[in-house]
């Protein structure tokens, strides 16, 4: 998307926690456990990536789902959308916040990637309150 803004990027939590992983800190059970709702929007709204899966080592590549959230996507928010969906989006809402996540939909491994915001920048605009005496 090119006009992605304040872009955070999770690799090196995503690193730290595979390290817990690999030295026995962290149990694999605390790490794959993604949800069935999460799995669910994988399967119909996510995109395939281009690693495999750190926990199980698949020939299947993570799939990559984008959640939004925003104030000004009511009840939108709060869901899982496709990369065409999103740059529709991204043309008719003021900002909205992107998350992408990455999900093993076989051992159900599932790490945040990055955030970011998206939109036309603009302030929505909001009709002025009427009051009880108007």
């Amino acid at each position: 998307m090119r006009n992605q803004r304040q872009i955070v990027d999770y690799a090196l939590q995503r690193r730290a926690l595979l390290a817990g992983v690999r030295s026995g800190r962290v149990g694999d059970l605390e790490v794959c456990d993604a949800s069935p709702y999460l799995l669910r929007a994988a399967k119909f709204h996510g995109r395939a990536g281009d690693q495999p899966c750190p926990m199980c080592r698949t020939r299947e590549p993570l799939t990559l789902v984008s959640w939004v959230y925003g104030d000004e996507l009511k009840h939108v928010s709060g869901s899982a959308r496709t990369p065409d969906e999103l740059a529709r989006m991204a043309g008719v809402f003021g900002e909205f916040t992107v998350y992408d996540v990455e999900v093993c939909r076989s051992c159900h491994w599932n790490h945040l990637v990055q955030s970011y915001v998206l939109g036309t920048g603009e302030q929505p605009r909001t009709r002025p309150r009427r009051t009880a005496g108007q």
